[in-house]
């Protein structure tokens, strides 16, 4: 079986709100348009701008309710949320940050930190490794996961950008330091993703229901899934791309 680009996603604000694409233009050197471009800071983390680890905004890894908020960037660049608990509900992320906080704040734990203010990314992005990359994740190794842990779960639990069906499972991790070409893109994977407690959480709930990163660990001895990837080479790609190795 030949391996394709089965999903294109990004996370307009991080940790809030899937968005799925059919097409869309990478630049070279530059993370994905518009993914995470946007974050939603709380009241103890840093005052400065520019990229901040995680855990100085809200996410799923500390508030599973975040999981389900689906999101859509409109033609005049406002961000629309949804989720089932919530009203519909769209912003202009440089103007519309409080009625942001006002409209998570049923979804956010009280024993977290509260939200605070709502920011921009610096020009790499607010991924969690701090760097311009996209994150690249294999449906062949979510269902080799899945078998481990004995019952279904989604890719959107992983909140990758370029979902890969076709591949055998975890051959991703074989790349590290090589290309590949989907569409007109080229790419160089960097490492593997190490993941966190935010793949607990179903997408479809908002609750806790499975344990991911122990499966991980007791099935293969690591907590990875997935990898990171720099764009080499800009352009466009679309959902059902045939993808290369260079």
């Amino acid at each position: 079986m030949t391996a394709r680009l089965a999903q294109i996603a990004r996370y307009p604000i991080k940790g809030i709100g899937t968005e799925l694409l059919e097409t869309v233009i990478l630049d070279q050197d530059a993370p994905m348009p518009g993914d995470r471009a946007w974050a939603l800071r709380h009241e103890t983390a840093p005052e400065e701008l520019g990229w901040l680890p995680r855990k100085n905004f809200l996410v799923v890894a500390s508030g599973p309710a975040l999981a389900p908020v689906r999101a859509r960037t409109e033609t005049d660049g406002r961000i629309a949320l949804s989720h089932p608990d919530r009203p519909d509900i769209a912003i202009a992320p440089s103007s519309d940050g409080p009625a942001l906080i006002d409209w998570v704040r049923p979804l956010w734990p009280d024993t977290a930190p509260a939200p605070r203010l709502l920011v921009p990314a610096p020009p790499q992005g607010m991924g969690d490794n701090g760097r311009a990359e996209l994150s690249i994740l294999s449906l062949a190794s979510l269902r080799a996961l899945e078998e481990r842990i004995g019952q279904p779960l989604q890719i959107a639990r992983f909140r990758g950008n370029l979902i890969l069906d076709g591949l055998a499972p975890w051959a991703e991790f074989d790349w590290i330091g090589q290309r590949l070409r989907i569409g007109d893109v080229e790419l160089e994977i960097t490492e593997r993703i190490t993941r966190c407690r935010a793949t607990e959480a179903s997408p479809e709930t908002g609750q806790r229901d499975a344990e991911p990163v122990r499966a991980l660990h007791t099935g293969w001895g690591h907590r990875d899934f997935g990898v990171y990837a720099r764009v080499t080479k800009g352009g466009m790609i679309a959902t059902g791309n045939e993808v290369t190795p260079i």
